[in-house]
């Protein structure tokens, strides 16, 4: 396989990727940054076929089906069930804007949507074990169990979908909301399985500034549990880029290669909300570890 990537892939303003291949292309689901929260209001797809070249879609949810969603539509998830692509975001940033909000779920035939409302009230609607409910991440493990993980403001959930996926089934335990919040944890949970170890990734500092950063840690279950954080992407000495983050992932089985995607600041222009998408290698040693992310403006890759 053969691309090259520029970063950042785009010049617009986008932030919290969530990245999937299905039917062939790439997928990146983002976040459009823009300085006001009541002007994020829908999400943009970038779509690709060889990495390089990529075609913007916009405006992909139908928001019509989400009538008390006023501001702050963050961070999207998706996942396919059985045909179908359901699609997880955050609405009105509760409970600053609104009493009604949270974590919203649409579905749709196709990866780029539209994506209509699957029910009508938020999937999760309210704080359950400190965790803001924002930063969805759906994980499909290899038996076909579905977990949503998610939370902001320091505390991190996990949940069991059900069948239908409009709601949760509880643990063994009878939890329906189990708190797996690791060390030095903010918010923007990933979650991907190698063999029989799960690998999770999370984003710490403050999203605004060069202390981002993404932290991960392996563990024998989806839930944990998560002893420790290791960074593995961070500004560190870099003078392209500051503040790296809310990271998504694409593998590449042929080659057995990761690729991080993430968004990032320049240092140039102080607006926190100005943040650009972009994707580097995320290799592994030979024990399996994470090796720490180099960023970059733009490289090839061969193999």
């Amino acid at each position: 396989m053969q691309f090259t990537i520029h970063n950042p892939l785009d010049e617009g303003w986008y932030a919290d990727p969530e990245a999937r291949f299905y039917e062939g292309k790439y997928y990146i689901y983002v976040t459009h940054s823009l300085p006001l929260y009541s002007q994020q209001l829908n999400h943009t797809c970038f779509v690709s076929e060889d990495l390089t070249n990529w075609e913007k879609v916009e405006n992909i949810i139908d928001m019509s089906g989400f009538p008390w969603a006023k501001a702050a539509v963050w961070a999207p998830t998706i996942e396919e069930k059985n045909g179908k692509y359901y699609y997880i975001f955050a609405t009105n940033d509760i409970p600053h804007e609104s009493d009604v909000g949270g974590l919203e779920i649409a579905v749709s035939d196709c990866p780029t949507g539209p994506f209509k409302a699957l029910l009508d009230k938020p999937l999760v609607g309210e704080f359950h074990n400190g965790a803001q409910p924002i930063d969805a991440h759906l994980f499909k493990d290899d038996d076909g169990t579905m977990y949503l993980y998610y939370g902001g403001w320091g505390h991190c959930n996990i949940c069991k979908m059900n069948d239908e996926m409009t709601g949760f089934i509880p643990f063994d335990d009878g939890e329906i909301f189990k708190e797996i919040t690791p060390p030095d944890y903010v918010e923007g949970p990933c979650m991907f399985k190698r063999g029989d170890k799960y690998y999770f990734m999370w984003s710490a500092g403050n999203w605004t500034t060069g202390t981002y950063r993404v932290n991960t840690c392996i563990a024998d279950t989806p839930w944990g549990p998560f002893p420790e954080a290791s960074t593995i992407l961070c500004t560190g000495d870099s003078t392209i880029a500051n503040g790296p983050g809310h990271n998504g992932f694409l593998y590449l089985p042929e080659d057995d290669q990761y690729l991080m995607v993430y968004h990032r600041h320049k240092p140039h222009i102080p607006e926190g909300s100005a943040r650009f998408l972009c994707i580097d290698r995320m290799d592994l040693d030979e024990n399996g570890k994470i090796i720490p992310i180099i960023m970059t403006e733009g490289w090839e890759y061969k193999k």
